[in-house]
């Protein structure tokens, strides 16, 4: 078994729907709850198994919100109380990761803090574990630092990373400094970024200090670093925990930690990215999840669902099905059905990015009983 990481605390923030995954991902069943790859695992559990090795069992929190807390315990038995920390609502990355980091330097004052999404896919563990090695050194020295992707492709669904010079850190030789992030280019941009050698895709991924990461976004918001040191000194006392969050929750600001952390470190010259040279899949879309389970055979038909009842001649693609229905595909390609209880998807895997706007029309229309 490897050694756990010196000072090393795992987070992962497990909030978001996953709206292009729907039907089947729900708000009361988001994406990093189901097995999206056939692993027989969800998705968070494999974040979990992921870190554990990395940081202790004992050193892993996960941030999700109250209705999920009985789906987490429930997949992660090993996960201990103190170590979940329930959101009230909604508040995006910034309050999820500055929150546990507030809470964790309070319990471990020089600890280092790791958030890692609960809805990606990575299956090159040891290449992840020399990368996030390096990261824990990086921000040792002071750095905020994220890890890049490298790209395979010009995918125009994620953001980048520009990076810039060595940052010449002991014991973090892949360490680059970060000259800016940039938004989701069109394709001609993100060709242009593949091609340059210079930019790699936002995993979204943050190892720093926590008393770092809390000092760069004091700089950035001081009120929110307030209500959040206060939230934290109540957080560990049941008696005062909840009258807290009833106050302080409401007024928390909602803003990605790219905006409030790592941007303004960018631009100060104190964020670090380490290239990550492992396979990694943030699952976004159904095109994601039939690449995933094909293994990247285009000519291949993907199912997933226990008890999914599937005829299919001369047809590729993937098929969800949650129903008992006989689902019959017939010399169709790149094909996506998902059968649910309640509702029913039919698109391509070209078009699987679209999905979101049918979740916008649902919401626009009222009908968030099949949301």
């Amino acid at each position: 078994m490897s050694t756990p990481l010196e000072r090393f605390y795992g987070v992962i923030p497990a909030g978001g729907v996953g709206s292009r995954l729907w039907p089947l991902s729900r708000a009361d069943a988001p994406k990093f709850l189901h097995d999206l790859t056939g692993s027989g695992r969800t998705l968070v559990r494999g974040t979990w198994e992921r870190l554990a090795p990395l940081a202790g069992p004992q050193r892993v929190m996960i941030v999700t919100g109250r209705a999920h807390r009985s789906a987490i315990e429930e997949q992660i038995p090993e996960l201990e109380d103190r170590n979940i920390v329930l959101e009230a609502a909604p508040r995006d990355s910034t309050v999820a990761i500055a929150l546990a980091a507030a809470i964790l330097r309070r319990r471990e004052p020089d600890v280092i803090v790791g958030s890692f999404a609960a809805d990606h896919v990575i299956q090159d563990e040891d290449a992840f574990r020399a990368t996030v090695e390096q990261a824990v050194v990086a921000a040792d020295a002071g750095y905020i630092v994220t890890i890049g992707i490298q790209p395979t492709e010009p995918a125009i669904g994620f953001g980048y990373i520009e990076c810039s010079d060595g940052a010449e850190i002991d014991g973090a030789p892949d360490a680059l400094l970060v000259r800016s992030f940039v938004e989701k280019p069109d394709a001609a941009t993100a060709a242009r970024y593949l091609a340059d050698g210079r930019h790699l895709w936002n995993a979204g991924m943050f190892i720093a200090r926590a008393d770092r990461l809390l000092e760069r976004l004091g700089e950035f918001d001081a009120q929110l670093l307030a209500q959040i040191e206060e939230l934290a000194a109540a957080w560990d006392d049941a008696a005062t925990r909840g009258p807290a969050v009833d106050r302080l929750w409401p007024g928390l600001r909602r803003i990605a930690i790219d905006y409030a952390v790592a941007e303004p470190a960018a631009a100060a010259g104190g964020l670090a990215v380490i290239p990550g040279r492992f396979d990694w899949d943030d699952v976004g879309d159904f095109a994601s999840v039939a690449k995933l389970k094909s293994a990247g055979r285009a000519s291949d038909l993907s199912i997933l669902g226990e008890n999914a009842r599937v005829l299919a001649d001369a047809s590729s693609g993937i098929v969800v099905s949650q129903s008992d229905r006989i689902i019959s595909l017939i010399g169709v390609h790149d094909i996506v059905v998902v059968d649910t209880a309640d509702a029913l998807l039919v698109t391509t895997t070209a078009n699987a990015q679209r999905v979101k706007s049918v979740v916008d029309a649902l919401k626009l229309s009222g009908r968030d009983d099949v949301l």
